[in-house]
């Protein structure tokens, strides 16, 4: 992964884009690119370039372009299936210059256009810029792996895989929050594209092409997900469970090997301790140059350790084993850096954690880690879809006294279950049974748990946000195949274009890692992966409430059977008690203090105050309500985002030297040898 930014004249002006704010984005995004910078500019347009080298080290860099020069690409992220895509290319006469997966979408586009992107297996951002048509393309991988923000200002577009580098670029770009994007966080955890949390900033949606040229503005999706719309549609997998095991299994290993062997730096791999990272380090073993280097996180608090499964795995795969202990006062410690890291408001510490490991993993000189994100919303393996399979149970015979008793069958991992107390389980869980047949039914218990943070907000807050409903607004947008898919599937659906995308693959996954300069790649969300899950009968993936039934027979004999037989715990972190006791960092009063909460403008001052005192009261009891936890941490992290984006302006240092500078304003500067470091003026 690396950094990509530009800035595009749309008005056909010639206000030519400036080196230094191109040499400020591209500051902006070092972190994500520390081993080359590049620049090009011309008349209309310039792109910036921030490389962590992975692939084709010796002639990778960017900005990067075709024979002739008039087709200019910046890209972010890997093209697994590049080297047969080139094996096409050059059958159909493309000749090229590099080893790079980079080169080849510049040929595959020159070949096909905007369909050269369905053609892809990897995970991507990128902008194309023809300098003869003045085109701009902007393009997102399927899930939104990488991420892409764009702006508009005084007639010109800016886009930057962070927002800061757009910040960065011009000072006069406003820096304020967006009223509906805050609402969307504090109701679905994050924002879903295109909504932003900055005003005039949003964010390209996964799976889609966006194009600018002579004021015309279009959009057009190149991938959406599929379900079967029928138990004997068309794209229903069609074989018995240990049929799609095999197959499942097959894909899977061929997403892992390209995986590990699409690389010219060593690979290593996360490992939880749960099945999805198991199964995923456990194949990754079988294509590693040497031992595979495989990390753990460790707590202090036995509630989130899984040491014991962790080393399990990791003596059963003989690999090369790291391990760091996290504690409370370490994830307050370094809150402010995850959250500037984020560029976010986020309701849980879950990142911080991550931050911390992926730091440990470039101190190990390793580059690039497999994680087993993913699995969950492919292979139904999420406490929400159990939920909704249970309250549906329920909703057809409401006033049952036994079909409620199914409940206390979720979260055995909690040491304070939700369904512990069966009254109020019942009452919980019971709530708008008689929707059971709408949209987002089974995601409704969490948005509206989420959405009554929103007592927290200030007038002035509401009264932007003006009644509008977020949950209405984001379910007017389903596709409208949605009601002839499955309820398992419609779940599905909503996880992945809400919490996925913009949360486990951004504030917990690329951001955590990019901030240490450390690519992440995803085997569950490899194209065959998806499509083979994406086509069976839900009781494949939610066999009762077995969550991923299909995938724990793929791992039957591959990994240990005490991970298979192991009681499900999701990954989670301490929260709210990690900003509090003996070691609670000065900043955390400070960003709390009724001036600064005012000054933010998002939260009533007297609210926080309230929070807060009811937090410091129940410390010592070690204990608090859910959304006590979730309403410290959003307050926290909003206050973080205000005072390091809004408040202050964010600066960076400018690379002191580029390896590709091309410059077609100066004087017609054309440097074609990319290989050849040239000094920044």
């Amino acid at each position: 992964m690396c950094g990509i930014a530009g800035i595009v004249n749309l008005t056909g002006g010639r206000d030519v884009p400036t080196r230094d704010a191109l040499l400020r984005m591209v500051g902006g995004l070092r972190h994500r690119g520390p081993d080359e910078f590049g620049i090009y500019r011309g008349p209309e347009a310039g792109l910036a370039h921030a490389r962590l080298a992975v692939i084709d080290l010796a002639t990778g860099q960017q900005p990067l372009a075709n024979e002739d020069g008039t087709l200019w690409i910046v890209f972010n992220g890997e093209i697994f299936n590049y080297v047969e895509l080139r094996a096409q290319l050059e059958r159909l006469g493309h000749r090229f210059r590099t080893r790079s997966d980079t080169e080849v979408v510049v040929h595959a586009y020159e070949a096909w256009g905007d369909d050269a992107f369905a053609r892809l297996e990897g995970q991507w951002a990128l902008a194309l810029w023809e300098e003869t048509a003045k085109r701009l393309v902007l393009c997102r991988d399927r899930f939104g792996i990488a991420p892409l923000h764009f702006c508009v200002h005084r007639g010109r577009l800016y886009f930057a895989s962070e927002v800061k580098a757009i910040f960065a670029a011009d000072p006069a770009i406003p820096r304020a929050f967006d009223a509906l994007g805050l609402q969307q966080i504090f109701t679905f955890w994050t924002t879903v594209p295109q909504q932003g949390i900055f005003q005039g900033i949003e964010e390209l949606q996964p799976g889609h092409v966006r194009t600018y040229q002579n004021g015309r503005v279009r959009d057009s999706a190149y991938w959406v997900p599929q379900y079967p719309e029928s138990a004997s549609g068309a794209g229903r997998f069609r074989g018995t469970v240990e049929d799609a095991a095999v197959q499942v299994r097959d894909a899977l290993e061929r997403a892992v090997q390209q995986r590990m062997l699409c690389a010219d730096v060593p690979v290593g791999s996360y490992l939880s301790g749960g099945l999805d990272s198991s199964l995923v380090a456990t194949l990754a073993r079988r294509f590693a140059a040497g031992k595979l280097q495989t990390f753990s996180l460790r707590f202090t608090d036995g509630e989130y350790d899984e040491t014991e499964f962790q080393r399990l795995v990791a003596r059963s795969l003989g690999s090369e084993h790291h391990e760091i202990t996290v504690d409370r006062a370490a994830i307050a410690q370094v809150f402010p850096q995850v959250i500037c890291h984020t560029e976010r408001p986020i309701l849980r510490t879950a990142p911080a954690p991550l931050y911390l490991l992926s730091q440990l993993v470039h101190k190990r000189g390793i580059k690039v880690v497999l994680t087993g994100e993913g699995a969950d919303e492919t292979f139904a393996g999420y406490d929400v879809f159990r939920e909704g399979k249970v309250r549906r149970f329920w909703a057809r015979f409401p006033d049952s006294r036994m079909r409620p008793l199914i409940l206390e069958r979720l979260y055995p991992y909690l040491a304070r279950s939700p369904v512990s107390a069966r009254a109020m389980a019942r009452q919980f869980f019971g709530r708008n049974l008689a929707h059971h047949d709408l949209p987002g039914f089974a995601h409704d218990l969490r948005w509206h748990t989420t959405a009554s943070l929103q007592h927290l907000f200030s007038e002035q807050l509401r009264d932007q946000i003006n009644g509008h409903d977020a949950i209405a607004a984001f379910l007017a947008t389903l596709p409208e195949a949605f009601g002839r898919w499955s309820a398992l599937a419609q779940d599905q659906y909503i996880e992945i274009r809400t919490l996925l995308s913009g949360y486990l693959l951004s504030s917990q996954g690329d951001r955590m890692l990019m901030a240490h300069s450390i690519e992440g790649r995803f085997p569950f969300l490899d194209r065959e992966v998806v499509g083979i899950a994406d086509s069976l009968p839900p009781e494949y993936k939610l066999r009762g409430l077995d969550e991923k039934h299909v995938l724990k027979r793929v791992a039957q004999n591959v990994v240990p059977d005490q991970i298979l037989k192991r009681k499900k715990q999701p990954y989670r972190a301490p929260d709210a008690l990690s900003f509090l006791g003996d070691d609670t960092p000065d900043y955390v009063e400070d960003i709390l203090d009724a001036k600064n909460v005012e000054l933010a403008g998002v939260f009533d001052s007297s609210a926080v105050e309230r929070l807060w005192r009811k937090c410091k009261a129940r410390a010592g009891a070690g204990q608090f309500s859910n959304t006590d936890n979730m309403a410290l941490v959003g307050v926290l992290s909003t206050q973080l985002v205000h005072h390091h984006f809004i408040r202050h302006c964010p600066g960076f240092t400018v690379p002191a030297r580029l390896s590709v500078d091309i410059d077609r304003v100066m004087s017609g500067c054309h440097v074609r040898d990319t290989r050849r470091r040239t000094a920044a003026t």
